[in-house]
């Protein structure tokens, strides 16, 4: 029967490789009509196109999400805070990818509603389509900032425990860095996070690498090695007689018995009996028996 952590990687190991496939696809059918300035005649011109890419964004949106899902149980037993904060920013993520889908679709209803192609440079039609694409734009930024700040949650828990190893992992971590360097470029400079793709490229190798390693090999948790225990026949003696040389390493006072257990007890006793002897003998009497003397 199949344990929960395996079922867990094959699930999310497979979710990866949807997500990063329809990523893929979604910017190869969307990037050549949503851009230039004749965009919106190019949406109208391919409207099958368009209605795909929006389609594929809605499964990308949905797979991001699952992913972080499908590993929370595997991250709960770890650190329940970053598995939250990971299925919580994921979840972020895939609304924002949702918005963009939604905003895809709402172009092509756009067009559609202003034919023939000459019209969709007028005046009243192109300052909607720039506000909606620019909404578009922002919201895959967003996107993009949440699955850094998701991803760093559980490659910080997969390195902790090493999940998976750790060479993988310092992979991830670096790559969603430089995610992060292409939000930040497109942050400021106001361009789409998608024309950075040698800062992209390194995440989108890492995730089908670690997607590969979830299905093949799973998760595989850090076993703590056990205190060998006592064999059987073996003699624990030596440990008692260094105990026992360490405690008679000192000298006796002179004058007091040193008798093993209560040892204070005894050598107060015994000086007791010997100043009760010592008072016999002073008056005649004939010394008793010292009931503590071997």
């Amino acid at each position: 029967m199949m344990s929960p952590d395996r079922r867990a990687a094959l699930t999310a190991g497979a979710l990866l490789i949807i997500a990063g496939v329809a990523g893929l696809l979604a910017g190869a059918v969307e990037h050549p009509v949503l851009t230039g300035t004749d965009y919106l005649a190019k949406i109208a011109e391919n409207a099958g196109r368009v209605s795909a890419g929006g389609l594929l964004e809605f499964v990308e949106a949905g797979t991001s999400a699952g992913i972080a899902v499908a590993l929370y149980p595997v991250l709960r037993q770890r650190s329940k805070g970053l598995a939250l904060g990971a299925v919580a920013l994921r979840t972020l993520e895939a609304a924002m990818y949702a918005v963009g889908g939604v905003i895809t679709l709402s172009l092509l209803y756009l067009t559609r509603q202003h034919v023939p192609a000459t019209a969709l440079s007028d005046a009243g039609i192109r300052p909607i389509g720039d506000a909606l694409t620019g909404v578009r734009q922002s919201a895959t930024l967003a996107g993009a900032y949440a699955y850094i700040a998701g991803a760093l949650m559980y490659y910080g828990v997969f390195y902790r425990f090493r999940l998976v190893p750790r060479w993988l992992t310092g992979w991830g971590v670096a790559a969603e860095f430089a995610l992060l360097t292409a939000c930040l470029l497109a942050t400021f400079g106001r361009t789409p996070v998608t024309s950075y793709t040698l800062l992209i490229l390194p995440i989108a190798i890492q995730e089908y690498v670690l997607a590969a390693w979830l299905i093949l090999k799973g998760l595989t948790p850090e076993r703590h090695p056990t205190r060998p225990a006592h064999r059987a026949g073996t003699s624990r003696e030596p440990v008692r007689h260094a105990t026992s040389r360490r405690l008679t390493s000192h000298p006796p006072e002179p004058g007091v018995t040193r008798v093993p257990g209560s040892s204070r007890t005894r050598s107060r006793a015994s000086r007791e009996a010997a100043h009760l002897t010592h008072e016999r003998l002073s008056r005649g009497v004939a010394p008793t028996r010292d009931p503590h003397a071997a």
